[in-house]
């Protein structure tokens, strides 16, 4: 299996489409934000939630909203927008700025090529 099948396939299991979408949108939402699958395959099944919804679509109005729960110590929740009135690009503009939010949090909690940062102070010794 593909790194892109991989993404696609996480993202398929992970988005549920909200307001304004139908079910049988589901595999061509999830093919636009397939990009996305690879920041997110980081985190256990389970940890991330997704759901994309429009309102007043295809009207002058449009809003697109792609929300990102992440599970675990501490809760993220990230939400993304566009009104954009084309709805392949307010895809793509909701996937790219998910994208850098989804990098950005994962920089500010998880300090992975700082040792320092992830080590545990020790106490000082106590002279006995």
């Amino acid at each position: 299996m593909t790194a892109d099948r991989r993404d696609l396939s996480l993202i398929v299991e992970r988005l549920r489409l909200g307001a304004g979408f139908s079910a049988a949108e589901h595999d061509w939402v999830a093919e636009r934000l397939a990009a996305l699958g690879s920041r997110l395959r980081s985190f256990n099944e389970g940890q991330v939630d997704l759901e994309i919804s429009v309102k007043d679509r295809n009207g002058t109005g449009q809003q697109l909203t792609l929300e990102c729960r992440i599970h675990r110590l501490p809760g993220v929740h990230l939400v993304a927008g566009s009104s954009a009135s084309d709805l392949p690009v307010a895809l793509n503009e909701v996937r790219t700025d998910m994208i850098r939010q989804v990098d950005h949090a994962k920089t500010r909690t998880e300090p992975r090529h700082n040792r320092a940062l992830r080590q545990v102070p020790t106490p000082p010794a106590s002279g006995v």
